[in-house]
C-alpha cells in the first residue's frame, strides 16, 4: 500500500542503505551514522506506540463481547490465563506462542491456530503450545482437532483441570455424554483450579438436562451458583430445569433471580426474556 506507514519506513532504510554503498568517506560514513541511530530510535518510538494501540484493541474486544455474547446456547469457558512469558530461544517457538495467545484473546481463532501449529512445528511436543491450540480449536468448533489436542496434553498432565473440562465441554457438544460425565467428574475430583470446578458442575448440569435427568441436572446447577453466583448462565439453565420437571412456580422464581443478580448481563436479560415467554403462554426452548 502506497500510504503504509511501513512503506514509508522502508523508504528511509533504502535512503540510508543507499549512502553505505560502494566506499562512503569518513564524513558520509559519520553521516550515515547519525541518520541510523536516528531511524532506530524513530521505529523503535512507533513500535512502543503500536504495542500500546495493540492493548488498546483488546479493550475495544472486550467491550465487543460484552454488547454481543451470544446467548443462544451455553460459550465454551471463557478465554483467560497469564500472557505466556516470552523467552530467547533459538527456533522462536515462544514468539508464535505468545502470538496464539494473543490472537485468541482478540477472538482471531483461525489466526491462533495458525500461530500455535507454526509454534509445535518449531517445538513438537511443547505443552503450553499444545493447550493453547486445544483452547483456539475449541473455540473455532474443530471439536475432533480440539479434543486429540487435548488428549496429548492430559497424557502429559492428567491433573491439568482446565484441559479435561474442556473435553468435557467438547463431548457434550458431540453428544458423547458418558465420556462427557467422566471427565467432568474427575474434574471436580481434583478440585485443583476453582474456574475448572465450576464449570464442571455447570457442564455436568447441561448433560443431565440434556438427557432429561432433572433431579440431578438441578444439583449440579444449584451447586454452580453456590460456586460463581456471577455464572448468570445457571440461572438460567437451573429455571429450564425446573420448567421441565413441572415446577413451573420455581422456574420463574429462578429466572427473576438471574434477573436481579445481574441485569446488564446478556444471560440476566436472556432470564428477563424468558419470564415475558411463559407470560405469553409460550413454552421454553428444549436445546
Amino acid at each position: 500500500m502506497a500510504d503504509s506507514p511501513v512503506a514509508a519506513l522502508r523508504q528511509e532504510y533504502d535512503a540510508i542503505a543507499r549512502q553505505l554503498t560502494g566506499a562512503p568517506g569518513g564524513a558520509e560514513r559519520e553521516a550515515a551514522k547519525r541518520e541510523i541511530i536516528a531511524y532506530f530510535k524513530k521505529v523503535d518510538g512507533i513500535l512502543t506506540e503500536l504495542t500500546q494501540l495493540k492493548d488498546d484493541i483488546r479493550q475495544l474486544v472486550d467491550r465487543y463481547k460484552q454488547l454481543a455474547a451470544d446467548t443462544k446456547q451455553a460459550a465454551a469457558p471463557e478465554f483467560t490465563g497469564a500472557r505466556p512469558a516470552l523467552h530467547a530461544d533459538h527456533i522462536g517457538a515462544s514468539t508464535f506462542i505468545e502470538k496464539g495467545w494473543s490472537l485468541i484473546s482478540l477472538g482471531d481463532h483461525a489466526g491462533a491456530i495458525q500461530a500455535l501449529t507454526k509454534a509445535l512445528q518449531l517445538a513438537p511436543g511443547e505443552t503450553q503450545a499444545e493447550s493453547l491450540l486445544g483452547w483456539a480449536q475449541m473455540l473455532h468448533e474443530d471439536y475432533d482437532d480440539a479434543l486429540q489436542t487435548f488428549s496429548k496434553v492430559l497424557m502429559k498432565e492428567p491433573a491439568n483441570s482446565l484441559a479435561r473440562i474442556n473435553v468435557g465441554y467438547i463431548c457434550l457438544k458431540k453428544q458423547i455424554f458418558g465420556e462427557a460425565i467422566e471427565h467432568l467428574s474427575k474434574a471436580i475430583r481434583l478440585d485443583n483450579d476453582k474456574k475448572a470446578t465450576l464449570y464442571a458442575h455447570f457442564y455436568l448440569g447441561l448433560v443431565y438436562l440434556q438427557r432429561e435427568m432433572y433431579e440431578d441436572a438441578e444439583t449440579f446447577f444449584e451447586k454452580t451458583i453456590k460456586l460463581g453466583p456471577n455464572l448468570i448462565e445457571a440461572y438460567y439453565e437451573l429455571g429450564r430445569v425446573h420448567w421441565f420437571a413441572g415446577d413451573q412456580a420455581k422456574a420463574k422464581s429462578t429466572w427473576d433471580g438471574g434477573f436481579k443478580a445481574n441485569k446488564f448481563n446478556p444471560w440476566g436479560k436472556k432470564c428477563q426474556e424468558m419470564l415475558e415467554r411463559v407470560a405469553r403462554g409460550e413454552e421454553p426452548p428444549r436445546d
